[in-house]
């Protein structure tokens, strides 16, 4: 099965020029959920992993089911205002505009060894902002995953400039 012909593209979505990649078909798919989740796990197979951390939102289907193989725990990083406990924040630069994600200032223990999951990588800024919260709550980073990459936008490759191991699943050309 390959993964792509799973994942629906959306024209003009958020706005005009953007091909939405769209991974609730691949969601929707038992047989292709079940592939994205076995390869993003072995990808890291031999990996010491205390916790996944998750972007939100397709990022918690993603990392929920990666943790729970791995047997580790999970690290919501979600949206501005969503977390009700004491958090710290990282602003970032989307593909079409500016957002702000939060972490609990108690989901990581000091050096902790935590992967992180999203379902697509654009330009990067999104993964960049949450590897920031997860090295200021004290985390090692151990590699960052995703189902899509878009290559063209640049994101994987700003993350292995800082040394980050990634890994995604999928490539799509053009925005």
């Amino acid at each position: 099965m390959k993964l792509a012909s799973t994942i629906r593209t959306i024209p003009d979505f958020p706005k005009p020029g953007i091909m939405f990649r769209d991974i609730t078909t691949l969601l929707g798919d038992a047989q292709a959920f079940t592939l994205a989740v076995d390869e993003l796990v072995g990808a890291f197979a031999g990996t010491d992993i205390d916790k996944v951390a998750c972007i939100e939102a397709r990022g918690f289907i993603l990392g929920g089911a990666v943790a729970h193989i791995l047997g580790a725990g999970v690290v919501p990083l979600r949206k501005k205002g969503k977390l009700p406990h004491d958090r710290i924040s990282s602003a970032y630069q989307l593909e079409y505009g500016m957002d702000i994600i939060e972490m609990h200032t108690d989901a990581i223990e000091l050096g902790e060894r935590v992967l992180l999951i999203d379902d697509l990588i654009a330009t990067g800024g999104t993964a960049m902002a949450g590897i920031d919260l997860l090295k200021r709550g004290g985390a090692e980073i151990v590699g960052a995953a995703f189902v899509i990459d878009l290559p063209d936008l640049g994101g994987a490759r700003r993350l292995e400039a800082a040394g980050i191991k990634v890994v995604s699943l999928v490539g799509f050309d053009g925005h």
